[in-house]
């Protein structure tokens, strides 16, 4: 049974702890080297820090990406697969919008990459097809 207590923080994640985050959760491996550069660039970022027996872990994470203005990026939204279950994504995802419906232009186009089916249709975002598709490419896979 988890006996954590869990406080969601304005603040990203140390570039390690970021890259380790997104390794256990099998999501695309991303190098510290990059970490370093991308995530002092973030937008927006929060953490959630696990308490227990009086340490305090980040166990969960989510960013904004973007110009400021014209378009924004929700990204690298993850929790701990040991902590996963107690509602922590819905948390990340909740601080992330709201800070977007606080702050940016009326006419910001918000996007995001799912591969969680029925998760983020609770805060209004749609499939993009027909209408576009995303793409993508991966530097370094060439």
């Amino acid at each position: 049974m988890d006996t954590s207590t869990y406080e969601l923080r304005e603040e990203p994640p140390t570039p390690e702890r970021f890259v380790e985050l997104r390794d256990a959760a099998g999501m695309a491996h991303r190098t510290v080297e990059a970490a370093r550069e991308g995530v002092p660039n973030s937008h927006y970022a929060v953490t959630v820090v696990a308490r227990e027996d009086g340490d305090a872990t980040v166990v969960g994470m989510g960013r904004i990406v973007g110009d400021g203005g014209t378009v924004f990026q929700l990204t690298d939204i993850v929790v701990h697969p040991d902590h996963q279950g107690q509602g922590l994504g819905t948390e990340i995802t909740d601080a992330l919008v709201t800070h977007l419906r606080e702050t940016a232009p009326e006419s910001a186009y918000v996007n995001l990459m799912a591969d969680v089916e029925g998760f983020y249709e609770h805060w209004g975002f749609e499939p993009t097809a027909p209408d576009s598709r995303g793409m993508f490419i991966r530097i370094g896979e060439e």
